[in-house]
């Protein structure tokens, strides 16, 4: 069993995740010898390599495929600060420095693993989902997952990570003013016209499921007339806005509650 074991170490081997899965089929095939044959644990070769290289050419490259625009969207960051981030980790962290395993061959790279990390941070995603595009087993990416906040926790806490302090909030209370949003301790005027009429009270845009309050404007359920057509538009737009910005927020602190927990 220990020859077999090291041969195929050596033949086929390039990361952590392949060891797994090497070991599953030793022990199952051990195990089968004494209790009857047993389904052995399948063997993935991963071309780590390509991956990288279709991964960097997409988003790194001095002409990428999808621009900064999308970077940002799908990664919640500018290019520049992921980057930072890798560097830093990096340097920080020998697991997240690419290297080679017993055969010679070339592992994941910090990209491969770091970009598995964030997506499962950002989107709650499983650690395979990345799988077939980067060519990261699971157990490595939830590996890398763990030891990505653990290092961040590490590296930024003291500046990013810590709790504001009286300086902090007021600065961002002057920023929420400028940008139309009021203090803490007040809420902000209400004054319109709809019709004529004057109104000093604020209303919530809902849909549907909201009980029928003068409080919450629905949408007009089949707008007739390019009128309630360009109504029923702006205000379903205005409230997705308000449903995106809710979601950003809920997102951030689940989150940040994963950060603290794996980082204990």
């Amino acid at each position: 069993m220990t020859r077999s074991f090291f041969r195929k170490l050596l033949t086929y081997l390039s990361s952590d995740d392949e060891l797994d899965a090497v070991i599953n089929a030793e022990a199952d095939g051990e195990s089968s010898r004494h209790h009857g044959n047993r389904q052995r644990c399948k063997f993935i070769r991963r071309d780590h390599i390509q991956g990288h290289e279709c991964f960097f050419r997409d988003y790194f490259s001095e002409n990428p495929v999808y621009p900064s625009n999308l970077f940002r969207r799908r990664f919640r960051m500018s290019r520049p600060l992921f980057l930072r981030i890798l560097n830093e980790v990096e340097a920080y962290e020998p697991y997240f420095v690419q290297r080679r395993d017993n055969a010679g061959r070339l592992g994941l790279s910090s990209m491969q693993k770091i970009t598995a990390a964030l997506r499962m941070l950002a989107y709650g995603v499983t650690g395979d989902f990345m799988d077939e595009y980067i060519h990261i087993g699971e157990s490595t990416a939830m590996e890398s997952l763990k030891k990505f906040c653990k290092t961040i926790v590490t590296i930024f806490s003291d500046e990013y990570l810590r709790s504001p302090n009286a300086n902090d909030i007021a600065r961002l209370l002057v920023v929420g003013e400028q940008r139309g949003f009021p203090a803490q301790w007040r809420a902000p005027p209400v004054n319109y016209t709809i019709n004529g009429n004057d109104y000093t009270m604020g209303y919530y845009l809902a849909d549907g499921i909201y009980p029928k309050w003068p409080t919450f404007v629905k949408t007009i359920p089949s707008p007739q007339g390019n009128k309630k057509k360009n109504f029923a538009t702006a205000q379903e737009s205005a409230r997705k806005d308000v449903e995106r910005a809710f979601g950003v927020l809920q997102q951030l602190f689940q989150n940040c509650r994963a950060i603290q927990q794996m980082s204990l």
